[in-house]
């Protein structure tokens, strides 16, 4: 089992910057990657990013690209997510997850909010 626990989401205007915060706890040694995905109302969940665990190797949504950094603490067990030149659409709740092996995610955390005004 691993746990994963999300922070550092809220309310920014446009052009604006959040980081975001993934602690994992548990079984964490058999750690492949781990995602950041977010889920606007009324949307499907999507992917926003992703970083391999054993070498920081770092994926990207081409909506994020040039704005969004991901990065991983190995020795804390932490994952963020920095957040720059927010837009609104990038309003959703971020969800954090741990990926043992590929393609399936099987971790999620609970999310956290964030809200981009224009």
């Amino acid at each position: 089992q691993v746990q994963l626990v999300e922070s550092g989401g809220g309310l920014v205007q446009a052009g604006g910057s959040l980081r975001l915060s993934c602690a994992a706890s548990g079984r964490t040694f058999r750690t492949y990657r781990v995602g950041w995905f977010r889920q606007a109302p009324g949307k499907e969940r999507e992917f926003v990013a992703a970083i391999r665990w054993s070498d920081p190797i770092t994926y990207y949504a081409d909506s994020v690209k040039g704005r969004f950094t991901i990065s991983r603490d190995g020795a804390a067990n932490m994952v963020y997510l920095q957040m720059n030149s927010l837009k609104p659409e990038d309003t959703a709740v971020y969800y954090c997850a741990h990926q043992t092996m590929p393609p399936t995610y099987d971790y999620w955390g609970q999310g956290t909010q964030v809200t981009v005004s224009s």
